[in-house]
């Protein structure tokens, strides 16, 4: 049954700030797939390039690529161009489920819940930003994923050094109202909601460290909500995702205020694969194994 997916490339690495969490993922993906019978091979572009991806005849692209270069549209767009079918979102939705800035814009127009915010730049008066918005606020470069180059924020004075350190990751920088609350992750397969999870971390917050090698994060799932209340979550999470036109897989991060009410974060279109990840975890409390999650995340390719 395998052998219908043909020679199969599990593009892994690139050349983005979050290369390393791709070569893991990447690993993780091409054993489970080689373990299934199936024909993968593992290709990182920084490495290869475009040419080699269409000298060497792949069948079908399994994307595990974070950041720039892999998850935001660039890659997707030269598969499409050598005609590869690949898995995760078309060109389209990378490039906007990319750019944190924009995801909100049209999250507002279609009057999804999201925190407020404000661009910073070097000449922003941060004592004005604070006060529109309220602190603490999360500061974070636009078009980084894995929680890198951010911030959170609690005084003025800690607003200048929080957008240098996003700066050096992307010109644009968001200042958004922090959340307190509960943090959820929604992770989505095929068009369907898997069960939420609940992060918890004893961190300032849900950073690099605390996703990949913390041994102190939790992760609940079961999520802990009443079934009403996850449901509506889901409900959110997942129009947030088809607004973008995310498919195939993907994960959204939901912020729960005290009051119970759901903000949407941000939308990762190719979420990590590694042993501290959260799609495959949400996917076993749904009775799916890894192997038969990236398989079946496979069967989603498409060619545009």
């Amino acid at each position: 049954m395998t052998g219908k997916f043909g020679k199969v490339a599990v593009l892994m690495g690139g050349r983005s700030a979050e290369r390393e969490i791709s070569l893991k993922s990447g690993a993780m993906v091409l054993a489970a797939l080689r373990k299934r019978g199936v024909d993968a091979h593992a290709f990182d572009p920084r490495e290869g390039g475009i040419e080699a991806l269409k000298a060497q005849r792949f069948d079908r692209a399994f994307i595990a690529l974070h950041g720039r270069f892999g998850e935001d549209g660039t890659v997707q767009g030269a598969l499409e161009y050598l005609g590869i079918p690949y898995t995760g979102s078309g060109v389209l939705a990378s490039a906007l489920s990319m750019d944190k800035w924009r995801t909100k814009l049209l999250w507002q127009a279609a009057g999804l819940p999201t925190p407020r915010y404000e661009l910073l730049d070097a000449r922003a008066a941060h004592a004005d930003v604070a006060a529109r918005l309220g602190l603490p606020l999360m500061v974070k470069p636009a078009r980084e994923g894995s929680s890198i180059g951010m911030s959170k924020v609690t005084s003025v004075e800690k607003l200048a050094p929080a957008y240098e350190l996003a700066q050096q990751y992307d010109d644009v920088v968001i200042a958004e109202r922090f959340i307190e609350g509960i943090e959820l992750t929604a992770a989505i397969l095929d068009d369907e909601p898997l069960p939420l999870i609940r992060l918890e971390t004893p961190r300032v917050f849900y950073d690099y460290e605390a996703k990949y090698f913390a041994d102190d994060t939790r992760y609940l799932c079961p999520c802990g909500l009443p079934a009403a209340q996850e449901a509506r979550v889901q409900e959110v999470a997942l129009a947030a995702f088809r607004l973008l036109a995310c498919r195939g897989w993907g994960r959204v991060d939901v912020m729960l205020d005290r009051q119970g009410g759901a903000w949407l974060l941000e939308v990762n279109t190719i979420p990590g694969m590694t042993d501290h990840s959260l799609v495959p975890m949400a996917a076993r409390a749904k009775g799916i194994s890894f192997e038969e999650l990236v398989v079946r995340i496979l069967e989603t390719a498409h060619a545009g």
